[in-house]
C-alpha cells in the first residue's frame, strides 16, 4: 500500500500546498520526502497499525528528531522536517482531522550560524579572464558559460531562478532581468554592462543553434544544452564547476558561491541592506544580515594583519 493510500490526509495536504498556497514543486517534494520519513518512523514507533493522528503527542515528534539527530543529519534539515511536521498538523487541525497541534510544543534545533562562502576581487577577476579567454574562441558552450558566470554574478540570482529563465524575462536594452524566486515570488534585477554584453554574444549563438536544431528545440528557454534543450540544474553547476575549480583551494565553492559573493561585494561598497534583500529576494531581512557577518569577519583579518598594535 502507497503512503498516500494508507494516509490520504498527507496527500489532501500536498495537493492543498500546490492548488491553494501555490507551492514551488520542490517544496512539495521536500515536504512530502520529511512526511514519508515521518511515517516511517511512526511505524516503527508504535507499530505499523497501532497509530493515528488524533494520538500522537510532542514526545513522538521528538523522539522524531532524536531519530533524524541518530542519522546524522545536520540541525538545518531536522529543523526543516519538524517545519514540516508542523505545517501538516497544523493544516490536520485547521480541518478538525485532530484536536490539537502536538508540535507547536516541540522546540527547534537551534541552527549553527556559518559564514557562506565567498569569492574576493581577485578570484573574481581570474574567473572572468579564464572565461572571456575560452569565450573569445566563439564555442557555443564556452559563450554560453560565460554569459551564465557573468549573470550570476551581476544579479546574485539562485541556480533554479537562472534556470528558469525564458527569453521574454531578459531585456537587454533596459538591462533588465525578471526572475522567479521562492514561492513563486517575481522580481526585477538590473544587469551590468559586462553581463549584458555577455549575453548578447550568447544570444546570437543561441539563435545560431536554434536554426539548425529544428523543431524539438525549446524556443522558450533563454539558455540551452547543445541539443537545443533547457539545461538541466546539474550540467549548470558542472559547467560553473569548470570555472570554480581553478581557484577553490578546499574552499568548498559552489555555484552559489557567486550568490554569496554577490551581496559580500555589494554590501562591502556600502549597498543598502534593505535593497541587497529586495535584490537576492529574501523575505526576511535577518537571512540577509549573514552577509554583513561575512563584511565583518573580513574586515576584522584585514584589521588584525594591517594594524600595528591589534
Amino acid at each position: 500500500m502507497t503512503q498516500d493510500a494508507a494516509h490520504p490526509e498527507i496527500a489532501d495536504f500536498l495537493l492543498h500546498l500546490e492548488k491553494e498556497r501555490d507551492v514551488s514543486e520542490h517544496t512539495i517534494t521536500a515536504y512530502s520526502r520529511d512526511l514519508e520519513e515521518f511515517v516511517q518512523y511512526l511505524g516503527s514507533y508504535y507499530g505499523v497499525n497501532a497509530w493515528s493522528w488524533k494520538g500522537l503527542d510532542r514526545l513522538a515528534i521528538r523522539g522524531f528528531l532524536g531519530y533524524l539527530t541518530k542519522k546524522k543529519l545536520n540541525k538545518r534539515s531536522i529543523a526543516r522536517a519538524l517545519s514540516t511536521v508542523r505545517s501538516f498538523f497544523k493544516y490536520l487541525h485547521r480541518n478538525e482531522y485532530v484536536e490539537a497541534n502536538p508540535a507547536r510544543a516541540v522546540a527547534s534545533p537551534k541552527i549553527d550560524k556559518y559564514l557562506p562562502g565567498y569569492l574576493d576581487r581577485s578570484q573574481v577577476e581570474l574567473l572572468f579572464d579564464v572565461a572571456a579567454t575560452r569565450a573569445g574562441e566563439g564555442k557555443f558552450t564556452d559563450v554560453r558559460n560565460a554569459a551564465m558566470l557573468e549573470l550570476f554574478y551581476s544579479t546574485g540570482m539562485r541556480l533554479s531562478e537562472l534556470r528558469g529563465i525564458s527569453r521574454n524575462d531578459l531585456d537587454l536594452l533596459a538591462q533588465q532581468v525578471k526572475v522567479r524566486g521562492k514561492g513563486k515570488k517575481e522580481r526585477i534585477i538590473p544587469l551590468g554592462d559586462h553581463a549584458a554584453l555577455a549575453l548578447r554574444n550568447y544570444e546570437s549563438k543561441r539563435d545560431e543553434l536554434l536554426r539548425t536544431t529544428g523543431p524539438g528545440a525549446d524556443r522558450t528557454a533563454f539558455f540551452l544544452s547543445n541539443r537545443g534543450k533547457r539545461m538541466s540544474v546539474r550540467t549548470i553547476q558542472n559547467a560553473m564547476a569548470t570555472f570554480l575549480d581553478l581557484i577553490d583551494e578546499g574552499e568548498g565553492l559552489s555555484t552559489h558561491s557567486l550568490r554569496h559573493t554577490f551581496a559580500t561585494h555589494l554590501l562591502d561598497a556600502g549597498a543598502d541592506l534593505r535593497a541587497v534583500q529586495e535584490l537576492l529576494g529574501h523575505s526576511s531581512i535577518s537571512t540577509t544580515q549573514i552577509y554583513t557577518h561575512t563584511s565583518v569577519e573580513r574586515l576584522k583579518q584585514v584589521y588584525l594583519k594591517a594594524h600595528p598594535r591589534a
